[in-house]
């Protein structure tokens, strides 16, 4: 494996086919899933020269939490269909890199089975309408040591999936569960309802004094309103292209979103990132750091534990290459004029 799209060729090989549908599937005609990688291809970056800043340093610091790179692992469900040890490989892979590992709430593993592993942890959230239930889960994260809450905010229905219509796939097969769910663990029990809204992000607020991110924001306005309401962070993010179908690539309103934020909270971005040159752009169009899903799939369905670690190498060496043509001292330093369409 040599890049990070290696990996998906060998998973495909190597999973079954519903599997892989589910991971690789977006929503409806998959537009956006598409959007997502072509809006990083349709943008240059712009090296300045004789600068002389050394070797570029990767670390960051988010929330208050170091990183050795600003790359994180993205929340992605049911990583028992790529691999037995499912997100407990990751988990591993996750602490050997240094790298903050964003778990599902939908995982295959609970949140306290991952924690165990040493890796830096946030747990992401759907909040349900039953707030007993959502508070539950929060105190897990609180005492399995998560260093933040990740609230998915763009799914008040379930997105339109038509290859898992085709292969009939909707829930977990016998023998798998999602563990963090309680009781008989079914896809089903999660409840996505359209009366979430502002105040259960007030309710959580002060319910936890854990950070809490806005996953799945698009809208400038929303953006402006997530700060006012006490958010800690925001992602940029359609999902993967796997909720609302041609909604516009992550990257492409991200500026905007960066510029209704002025740096009162940071900005992360998921959605499309395959190379290091990718995380540059996204650094230099706002981000303080991306998120990667897909990809730590198919590393981990490729080798598991192994493959996630592998791929995570890739994209440290990639990234710090970029950095260095680029004429930076850090991914910090790569300016919004070194970007252009």
């Amino acid at each position: 494996m040599v890049n990070v799209r290696d990996f998906e060729a060998a998973a495909r090989d190597r999973l079954n086919r519903v599997h892989y549908d589910y991971f690789a599937s977006g929503a409806q005609d998959e537009v956006t899933v598409a959007a997502n990688e072509a809006a990083f291809g349709r943008r240059a970056l712009i090296p300045r020269v004789l600068r002389g800043p050394g070797a570029p340093a990767l670390e960051t610091t988010l929330l208050g939490q170091p990183a050795s790179m600003p790359v994180l692992i993205a929340p992605t469900a049911f990583h028992r269909l790529a691999w037995p040890e499912a997100e407990v490989a990751t988990g591993r892979a996750a602490a050997a890199a240094g790298v903050i590992m964003i778990a599902a709430m939908l995982s295959t593993v609970t949140v306290e089975d991952i924690a165990a592993t040493g890796a830096k942890l946030w747990l992401q959230l759907y909040v349900q309408p039953d707030l007993a239930f959502t508070e539950s889960l929060v105190r897990r994260a609180e005492a399995a040591g998560c260093g933040a809450l990740v609230v998915t905010v763009d799914s008040p229905a379930l997105g339109r999936n038509e290859r898992g219509d085709r292969n009939d796939f909707h829930d977990l097969p016998p023998g798998m569960r999602c563990a963090n769910m309680g009781g008989d663990g079914h896809v089903r029990d999660v409840v996505l309802s359209p009366e979430i809204s502002w105040r259960h992000l007030d309710w959580l607020r002060r319910t936890t004094s854990l950070p809490i991110l806005l996953k799945g924001v698009l809208h400038d306005a929303d953006a402006r309103l997530a700060v006012e309401h006490g958010a800690d962070g925001i992602i940029v993010s359609n999902h993967g292209g796997r909720q609302l179908d041609t909604t516009p690539a992550s990257l492409d309103r991200l500026p905007l979103i960066a510029d209704a934020v002025a740096g009162r909270v940071p900005l992360l971005l998921d959605g499309g990132v395959r190379r290091g040159t990718d995380v540059a752009k996204a650094l230099a169009l706002g981000a303080q750091a991306v998120a990667v899903g897909r990809p730590v799939l198919w590393a981990l369905a490729v080798a598991g534990e192994a493959g996630v670690r592998r791929l995570l190498e890739l994209m440290r060496g990639e990234l710090a290459n970029a950095v260095t043509l680029l004429g930076a001292g850090a991914p910090a330093d790569v300016t919004r004029d070194q970007v252009v369409p």
